[in-house]
């Protein structure tokens, strides 16, 4: 009789139950990303406490927290006080578990390890598309958290780098959580130069007003939701005249934040001044593609997957942004493309890399590696 610890024991066991226990364990682990698509963008812990009604504060027992089937069962409603349950937390077990069963088909008779280390890679990027769509953040938990994995795995898949040295996969993996921070960090810090903010010359004596949900402009009325995507973004301006509630100010600099609104040395909370105008010249607005999020987030995807595939997803996703722009210009919904954020790109164009590394490899790395060979300097590198 062979030992549970045998792995000959393992082997005997049929490849359609180790298919049923990857479903399982797919939406089992999508019952956790809920937690953490709602919980990390709010700052709360997704370990305490124990999973609840976020309306009622039932606290979920066992057996009513089972994936896939409690939510069909109580009919998407809470067992408690009977609130509906976002259809989301269904989808998502749904999704996380077909995406376990993927990989588990498509990687897992090669190698069990490779295909845990793409199922976990790929369950960060749904965590991380969900959030950012919901919050354009991406969480620290997730990006610097997924370069600490990235490097785990490395060490212990070292099939992950198309190796099969420890030590070969481990430096693969720091070179392309490096060479994704680098990459990314640079094209942010010159798109702040180039294109972060975007400064409007206004006619003489010209209006604005601000209102709870809008910026009037002299020909145009701008969302708020349209212009702060991050905490950090903030609307400047020098006001020759500015009303605010019962006061009146002359020759003033204001600086307005999704937190703070500034007038020159007086702070103030935004929610409450309902109504603002202002004369000015001019005013610069917010106006930004990726964050620091996108950056720690490229160099997760680097220590994951090595440094091809992060100069790869920064090329593709500019590409998938830039149809997806076109195609909302043509449907007439030119507005949606500023409210999408650049994290969800980023992950697709992964994905891509990840399931077909052979085809883009030969298409886009091998004339980068030519155009550095002819380049090199004989001798020198």
């Amino acid at each position: 009789m062979t030992s549970l610890f045998d792995p000959d024991h393992w082997q005997s066991v049929p490849f359609h139950f180790w298919t049923i226990c990857w479903f399982i364990l797919g939406s089992m682990v999508g019952s956790f990303l809920n937690v953490c698509v709602y919980r990390m963008p709010r700052g709360l812990s997704v370990v305490h406490p124990p999973s609840h009604c976020p309306n009622c504060e039932y606290r979920i027992p066992w057996y009513l927290n089972m994936p896939l089937i409690t939510w069909l069962v109580l009919g998407g409603k809470c067992a408690n006080c009977k609130i509906p349950i976002n259809f989301r937390y269904f989808a998502l077990e749904l999704v996380t578990g077909l995406i376990f069963l993927a990989t588990w088909l498509s990687i897992g008779p090669a190698s069990t390890g490779l295909a845990i280390a793409y199922a976990t890679i790929l369950s960060a990027f749904l965590v991380a598309t969900l959030i950012d769509f919901e919050h354009f953040i991406i969480p620290d938990q997730i990006t610097l958290g997924g370069i600490g994995a990235g490097l785990i795995f490395s060490f212990a898949v070292p099939a992950l780098h198309l190796t099969e040295d420890r030590a070969t996969s481990m430096e693969r993996s720091a070179t392309g959580a490096i060479v994704g921070l680098l990459l990314v960090y640079s094209i942010v810090r010159l798109g702040k130069l180039m294109f972060g903010k975007m400064h409007i010359k206004l006619p003489d004596s010209a209006k604005l007003i601000f209102t709870e949900t809008e910026l009037i402009l002299p020909d145009e009325a701008v969302p708020y939701e349209e212009l702060f995507y991050r905490k950090s973004d903030s609307i400047k301006f020098q006001a020759e005249r500015l009303e605010l509630v019962d006061r009146c100010y002359a020759g003033v600099q204001v600086q307005l934040s999704p937190k703070k609104l500034i007038v020159d040395q007086e702070s103030f909370d935004p929610e409450a001044v309902k109504h603002m105008e202002a004369i000015c010249h001019s005013i610069t607005l917010p106006r930004e593609a990726m964050g620091l999020g996108d950056v720690k987030f490229m160099g997760a995807i680097g220590a994951f997957l090595g440094w091809q595939s992060t100069v790869f997803s920064l090329m593709v996703s500019s590409m998938i942004g830039a149809a997806i722009g076109v195609g909302l210009i043509l449907i007439g919904r030119r507005e949606w493309s500023s409210r999408l954020p650049y994290g969800p790109y980023i992950a697709l164009a992964a994905v891509i890399w990840m399931f077909m590394p052979d085809v883009w490899q030969a298409i886009c790395l091998d004339h980068l590696n030519s155009l550095v060979e002819t380049m090199r300097p004989q001798g020198v590198l």
